[in-house]
């Protein structure tokens, strides 16, 4: 009974193969994929110096010491990466940023690299950037001025609260009060000094951000003592320096310094030994160096010793660390704690370079 539609078959199939042959339709073309690129480690060689986002007014992290020089642990790991690619950790800009300009600059590429103060959180992975290696653990708390009455975070209800917009310090504060049913009045600014400042001046009766944070600012206050930081951590903040999409090289090259830092301390290769080490008998440690084996600075576009660069420029993880908050620091004492690497009991750990 189908015969007789046969002719009308075979001439859509004529049709079909005859569009076939003289390609598709315009309607049926995949639209045209745009991929954005940076050569981000040219940029950085022809401009002779990696741009830095970071601060210039948190202790221990990213300041000015007397001279106007940058300083701190956010900086000397953008140092660690010019070391690196370019032999010269002086080779910096820093550029100020507040926590509004992050996002933005990073996403416009208008810096080489993020370190500062930058949690890693999947909207931010997905829209900001790319984010190499968790460098520093740290979670949210609360301060109070000692003679405020609060014994603990049960009397918070009704308190006002000084905080920096646009943080996730902002929104973890709305999801804790809101989790525990309190009410609570923010005094928002967008620059983290103005914060504190309000704080220091009786604006608000508690503030609240990193307590790495905290401490640095405390450690800053006319009184330090006349402030406490309660023993609540009410978030998650794994610290993470972040490279802009679109440029895996770049990404891999910032991550493996990371990755350098954190394995000299498990393997005892320090700021001062570099030049000895390297007739060291562990293998390892000649991969980590440069002296033995390829760890991928050929398909970087490296030299065999850019880590062992790195590594002589700054230090160690643990070095950097004790620079800044070890306990005779230049910034303040803060106990490592998750910060202590992983044969320690803490979190720090990086992938082997080999």
């Amino acid at each position: 009974m189908y015969r007789k539609y046969f002719p009308v078959l075979a001439i859509f199939i004529v049709l079909a193969l005859v569009l076939t042959a003289c390609g598709s339709t315009a309607a049926d073309e995949p639209a045209e994929v745009v991929a954005v690129e940076e050569d981000i480690l040219n940029r950085v060689l022809d401009r002779g110096k990696v741009v830095c986002g970071g601060r210039t007014d948190l202790a221990g992290f990213g300041m000015l010491d007397a001279d106007g020089r940058n300083e701190g642990f956010d900086i000397d790991f953008c140092r660690a990466v010019a070391a690196a690619v370019l032999g010269d950790p002086e080779a910096v800009e820093v550029v100020p940023l507040t926590a509004s300009d992050r996002g933005p600059v990073l996403q416009t590429a208008e810096v080489d690299i993020l370190s500062r103060n930058v949690t890693w959180t999947s909207s931010r992975d997905a829209q900001w950037g790319n984010f190499t290696n968790v460098m520093f653990y740290d979670g949210q708390g609360f301060m109070i001025r000692k003679d405020s009455g609060i014994g603990s975070t049960d009397e918070f209800d009704g308190a006002t609260v000084c905080v920096t917009s646009g943080t996730t310090t902002e929104q973890n504060l709305s999801d804790f009060f809101r989790q525990n049913g309190m009410e609570y009045e923010a005094v928002i600014f967008e620059e983290t000094a103005a914060v504190y400042s309000a704080y220091e001046e009786g604006r608000c009766d508690i503030t609240t951000s990193d307590k790495s944070q905290l401490a640095s600012v405390r450690s800053g206050f006319a009184n330090p003592d006349d402030h406490i930081i309660l023993d609540i951590t009410i978030s998650k903040e794994p610290l993470t320096p972040a490279v802009p999409h679109g440029d895996d090289t770049w990404f891999d090259i910032v991550k493996i310094v990371s990755f350098a830092l954190i394995n000299a301390e498990e393997l005892g290769v320090t700021q001062a030994n570099v030049e000895e080490m390297k007739s060291s008998d562990n293998i390892n440690v000649l991969r980590l160096l440069g002296e033995e084996g390829d760890w991928g600075y050929t398909d970087l576009g490296l030299a065999p010793d850019a880590l062992a660069k790195a590594i002589s420029a700054v230090g160690n993880y643990g070095e950097i660390y004790d620079r800044y908050m070890g306990p005779n620091g230049i910034s303040f004492t803060l106990p490592r704690g998750p910060n202590l690497n992983w044969y320690d009991g803490g979190l720090i750990y990086a992938p082997p370079i080999k």
